[in-house]
């Protein structure tokens, strides 16, 4: 009985606890986590469910691990925030399937996604045939973006974060060269000054970080 009022005491205790860790930690949808934000949640999970089987073990030792799994996602989060080569380290870069309707079978194999998924998919989206899509991205989340001749087309981000994306200026028939000679055609001289940077209906869009704007303010 003893055994069974310390359980129900940290059930509850843990279970405010933990929803207090999982919110300071941030929105995200399931089908957003990262793959550091599973393992985090998974190891929560096994570290509460040893505090709860052994009502004999002090509590602090499921709070403490706890605590350290916080602040390893947050400082991964700030790192991810601050660095696109991490973030795409970790959480990886949305992948080109389908372009003009032809299916990219060696990207496929790379993501080891087959074509069984790719059609559910499709379906999934009222997508009849395959020559009907212009993009399909297989997200980071493992979701298929898809955007067909009929309406607008995603917008690729040809400078993230200051880096330039190559393979970004590629897929709309440009080169790093042509991109810098457009920035710096209307007064950037740097990529690395862009925190954003897109082309769209013909036209480049851009967005200077913060910081150089408040120096060319």
């Amino acid at each position: 009985m003893h055994d069974l009022i310390i359980i129900g005491y940290r059930t509850i205790l843990l279970y405010v606890f933990v929803l207090i860790i999982l919110r300071l930690m941030g929105k995200r949808e399931v089908g957003e986590l990262s793959v550091i934000d599973v393992v985090v949640f998974v190891i929560m999970a096994e570290v509460v469910a040893v505090a709860l089987e052994s009502p004999d073990k002090k509590l602090i030792h499921a709070v403490f691990p706890v605590l350290l799994l916080l602040m390893i996602q947050l400082l991964t989060s700030y790192i991810s925030l601050k660095s696109k080569k991490f973030r795409d380290l970790v959480d990886g870069d949305p992948t080109l399937i389908i372009q003009d309707g032809v299916i990219q079978e060696e990207q496929m194999r790379k993501q080891r996604y087959n074509l069984d998924d790719l059609f559910q998919q499709l379906r999934e989206q009222q997508i009849g045939s395959i020559r009907d899509v212009s993009f399909a991205f297989l997200e980071p989340s493992g979701n298929l973006s898809v955007f067909t001749q009929e309406n607008t087309q995603p917008v690729l981000a040809l400078i993230s974060d200051g880096i330039i994306q190559s393979r970004h200026v590629q897929m709309i028939g440009r080169s790093d060269d042509w991109l810098i000679e457009e920035l710096k055609a209307q007064g950037v001289n740097d990529a690395e000054q862009v925190f954003y940077c897109s082309y769209e209906e013909g036209e480049l869009h851009f967005q200077l970080k913060k910081d150089y704007l408040s120096k060319s303010s």
